[in-house]
């Protein structure tokens, strides 16, 4: 097996399907096909079973997948290393954050980078995923949680407050709520719990055991829209939040906090233009404290 036809069958195991494959390979989805008849073909063995659902590996295709790591980790690591002694301040460097700190913060960094050194290209990914480094998803991630792997560094960037909010007319019809009867009478606006677990039982550290919940979200925007609009009762970063002319704040004393990372990989930390994109943000964020 070689690491073209690896990457590809990889990207199948991970995917489900050949065109979330090929999107995410950034090829065309024939040649996702025709690569994987190839792989077979020259292992005398099936990888995968055709379901309605998807593929699914079979016993062979699992242990295939080990084989098929190692093949990954070490060309991600060539490629790192690579990267990791490139003196240009040119070319492609992504950045992985949510959509929240991306409008917030992240922009104003990739704008402030721009301007500096016009030849490096950013590709800016939100999501509310963490962005695997290691497999190189991206180079540089700004995130809310600080990372583990020994593989990465992270540097603090800020630490920022959360309250509740609602719409003042919802808040006219509703009232304001009362601490301690968990949120009863009330709507509120949680985070899927994919995103957030903690939203099942808490939001700013007070218990919503009897509130209604209108509306379940995986985006920050879309859940400072929803507040904006009176659905509810939602948990936002403060320094989105305060001021909106659309929002009140509610219980002000009432307080939660969060930590901002950024994080890349050992590997890239040497990249000139991985350096500069780090600069630019770390120069943004201390403006904002």
């Amino acid at each position: 097996m070689d690491w073209d036809n690896a990457r590809i069958f990889l990207a199948i195991y991970r995917k489900g399907t050949l065109r979330s494959a090929a999107a995410f390979l950034d090829i065309d989805q024939a040649t996702v096909g025709r690569r994987l008849n190839a792989l077979e073909a020259s292992l005398g063995a099936r990888l995968f079973l055709r379901t309605p659902s998807g593929y699914l590996a079979t016993p062979a295709g699992e242990l295939a997948v080990t084989a098929a790591e190692l093949m990954e980790h070490a060309a991600l690591q060539f490629q790192r290393e690579m990267q990791g002694i490139d003196n240009r301040l040119s070319g492609t460097v992504r950045v992985a954050t949510s959509d929240t700190i991306a409008s917030h913060s992240v922009l104003g960094a990739m704008q402030r980078l721009h301007v500096m050194h016009p030849e490096i290209r950013v590709v800016l990914s939100t999501s509310t995923e963490i962005s695997n480094l290691t497999r190189r998803e991206a180079e540089l991630a700004v995130r809310t949680l600080k990372p583990t792997s020994p593989d990465l560094i992270s540097r603090h960037l800020a630490r920022r407050s959360m309250g509740l909010y609602a719409n003042p007319a919802y808040l006219s019809q509703r009232g304001m709520p009362v601490p301690g009867n968990g949120m009863q009478g009330h709507d509120i606006i949680v985070y899927q719990g994919s995103v957030a677990p903690r939203h099942k039982e808490k939001l700013c550290l007070e218990p919503i055991a009897n509130a209604r919940v209108a509306i379940e979200v995986n985006s920050g925007m879309v859940m400072l829209d929803a507040a904006r609009r009176g659905m509810g009762v939602a948990e936002l970063p403060c320094h989105m939040a305060d001021g909106d002319p659309q929002l009140t704040r509610v219980w002000p004393e009432r307080v939660d906090h969060y930590e901002v990372w950024l994080v890349m990989h050992t590997d890239l930390s040497r990249s000139a233009r991985v350096r500069a994109t780090a600069d630019a943000i770390i120069a943004t964020f201390a403006e904002e404290e």
